[in-house]
């Protein structure tokens, strides 16, 4: 029996035996995800189109849109009520829009923090929940804020750490995803609290590399969880899954273009480049929530569940398919069928779906002991999807495409355990391209990690990979030439800061992306007009949300500006990019440790970086070594790094501010 028809009959099974209202509502909120969702009659389709900021009504029996309903700037991600309300979240405004079945038109408006982005309702639908990335006074921490679906008023907003995305209830609890951090924060929704602001996910993935004593030396490797944007629970709140990318924390050496570029190999037990897709597991006991997760550094032989690695009860940690040819990367969202048996997980770079069992790595139609995959089934489906709903009988799936601006239809085909989920090649266009012709095809291949002008097959990695959503990914990368931390592209005007490279070798922009590409992502090159298709799209971009920056400076502000310039800050930070576009040493180079700066570096310095964005892009310097910018601020570097040390507490507290508006 298929993936897809098997869900069908024990649905219903599931549905006799346990399925009381609330876990009905789980369920209908597990089977969809991202930008798609179905009304609780399987009857209309909701597609939000992110560039028309749309909401898209689709006809499924007809298979036809018969609505469009104008929402909020940047609309990302869509919810059903249990009554059919509709709640579309704007990243670009800070709403909410709520739309009810039949009007087709946007019955109301609820502001949130700055950037919200992952929606949930409370088992007895009484409460929207909604994942904010910044408040509207502070970037220091995100929220999750409890809106009653009836008044459409705010309940109660808490703090949940920094740049949280994804959310999903579980019983009388919640589960937030932060998005750079790579962690999981627990919440308590009864009173409400953080029940856990961390559940460990980096100390259990690395559990051997941690006792063995990580870094070069020991001859250990570990990763970190970057770019956690969805969490999805099963039906019965037992489990949860939160799509990801572990991140090379150890040395990168150089590797031939031809092998891959030096990004190729490098991953969790050689499964994949130096940035791996993967699929985290989180059990949701009533103890409180820990990760499921392989022990990436003994390749699978321990970890939260001990004993044979192919006994263990969740999906493999790594995203890799069982055939070639096949390759997954930017895991966006998640869904899990009505049963809870099967988890769908969306892939934004390779435009794929994956479907793997939930709670098993054997059996006819996995083999985790030969393959060394949980994965069963990967379909392709069109450029930059991000949205994924399950019809509730089990037998059908539909996938938005963002960059296609189309829904697509999956369905089983084939008999038994060999049974495939395919793609029906039915698409239904529900919106068109707003970008010019250039910015449309930049997009596609900053995300496009199969592209083989860009990546090689033996790295699968896309410039969306690191810099996530063109901004950045937290994380410092132990390349050849020293530690370096992924700049933020979106907002600090790219054509006007050559040269480009922390240490700022490559005279032109076309120069660079040729380097990184061939020599790093192991593709075949770009030439100069692919560049500026990728350039252009890069400096369309907007800057992050700003809760500091206002329409006039306040007078903390104003006096932190002066400060900027007695201390000489803008003789290095100046213009309209905040970068002179030189080199400089500042007293920030890597001089010792397991992987110090390069030749090229400590001759030349490094090159000034833009400050523009600056409140959103921690951590801070080259080598990542500021956790904030209070920490920067606060660093004894003999003024070389501005005329500092003479500060009062007042004056860094006044700077401190003004920095925050850039």
């Amino acid at each position: 029996m298929s993936v897809l028809s098997r869900s069908l009959v024990l649905g219903a099974l599931a549905a006799a035996l346990s399925f009381g209202c609330g876990s009905q509502e789980a369920a209908s909120r597990s089977r969809a995800a991202g930008s798609l969702a179905l009304s609780t009659d399987d009857a209309f389709l909701y597609a939000v189109d992110t560039d028309s900021a749309t909401l898209n009504v689709i006809d499924t029996k007809s298979q036809t849109k018969v609505s469009q309903v104008q929402v909020g700037a940047g609309a990302a991600r869509v919810l059903v009520g249990p009554d059919d309300t509709i709640y579309v979240s704007n990243t670009g405004d800070g709403t909410v829009s709520v739309i009810r079945r039949g009007d087709w038109k946007e019955a109301a408006k609820v502001q949130v923090g700055l950037e919200p982005y992952g929606l949930s309702l409370t088992n007895d639908g009484k409460s929207l929940l909604v994942v904010s990335a910044t408040t509207r006074d502070t970037a220091d921490f995100g929220t999750l804020t409890a809106i009653d679906t009836k008044t459409l008023s705010p309940v109660w907003e808490l703090p949940v750490g920094a740049e949280p995305r994804g959310v999903a209830v579980v019983g009388d609890r919640a589960l937030v995803s932060l998005y750079k951090a790579g962690e999981v924060v627990e919440v308590d929704l009864k009173t409400p609290q953080v029940l856990q602001s961390k559940i460990g996910v980096y100390e259990e993935a690395n559990k051997t590399a941690l006792a063995n004593g990580s870094g070069s030396s020991s001859g250990s490797v570990t990763f970190r969880a970057r770019a956690l944007a969805d969490v999805v629970a099963t039906p019965d709140g037992a489990r949860a899954f939160v799509p990801l990318v572990w991140a090379r924390e150890a040395a990168i050496g150089r590797r031939p273009s031809l092998s891959g570029g030096y990004y190729s190999g490098g991953g969790p037990c050689n499964i994949g480049a130096v940035a791996t897709a993967g699929l985290l597991a989180v059990d949701t006991g009533s103890g409180g929530a820990t990760p499921a997760v392989d022990d990436l550094g003994s390749c699978f032989g321990s970890g939260s569940s001990s004993g044979n690695s192919s006994k263990k009860d969740f999906p493999a940690s790594t995203l890799a398919a069982a055939t070639t040819g096949r390759p997954i990367q930017g895991p966006t969202v998640a869904a899990i069928d009505a049963t809870g048996s099967f988890v769908f997980v969306v892939s934004k770079e390779t435009s794929n779906v994956s479907v793997m069992p939930v709670y098993r790595r054997e059996g006819a139609d996995v083999d985790f002991k030969s393959t060394g995959t949980t994965i069963r089934s990967v379909v392709q489906v069109g450029a930059g999807p991000d949205g994924i709903a399950l019809t509730k009988d089990g037998l059908s799936a539909y996938v938005y495409s963002q960059f296609d601006h189309r829904v697509e239809l999956l369905q089983a085909q084939g008999k038994g355990d060999a049974a495939q989920v395919v793609n029906m090649q039915k698409p239904i266009q529900v919106a068109s391209d707003t970008l010019t012709p250039d910015l449309a095809a930049g997009r596609r291949l900053f995300f496009d990690a199969i592209d083989e002008r860009m990546s090689s097959s033996a790295t699968n990695v896309s410039c969306g990979t690191c810099h996530l959503a063109g901004r950045d990914d937290g994380h410092v990368w132990s390349f050849p030439d020293g530690p370096r931390q992924t700049p933020a592209l979106a907002g600090r005007k790219i054509f006007a800061t050559a040269p480009y490279h922390w240490s700022g070798e490559f005279p032109s922009l076309g120069a660079f992306m040729d380097h990184t590409v061939r020599e790093r992502m192991g593709g075949r090159g770009v030439g100069d007009k692919i560049a500026g298709q990728i350039a252009s799209y890069i400096d369309s971009l907007p800057a992050p949300a700003n809760p500091y920056r206002k329409p006039e400076l306040t007078e903390q502000q104003q006096r932190g500006a002066a400060v900027f310039a007695s201390a000489g800050c803008n003789s290095c930070h100046t213009g309209e990019a905040l970068t002179n576009n030189t080199n400089a040493d500042v007293g920030t180079l890597v001089h010792s440790g397991a992987n110090p700066d390069n030749g090229v570096v400590m001759t030349k310095g490094i090159n000034v970086p833009s400050l523009l964005g600056l409140a959103r892009s921690a951590p801070y310097l080259h080598d990542g070594s500021a956790f904030s910018l209070e920490e920067r601020i606060g660093r004894d570097d003999g003024d070389r790094h501005g005329r500092t040390s003479g500060l009062s507490e007042g004056q860094r507290s006044d700077l401190l501010a003004y920095l925050k508006t850039l």
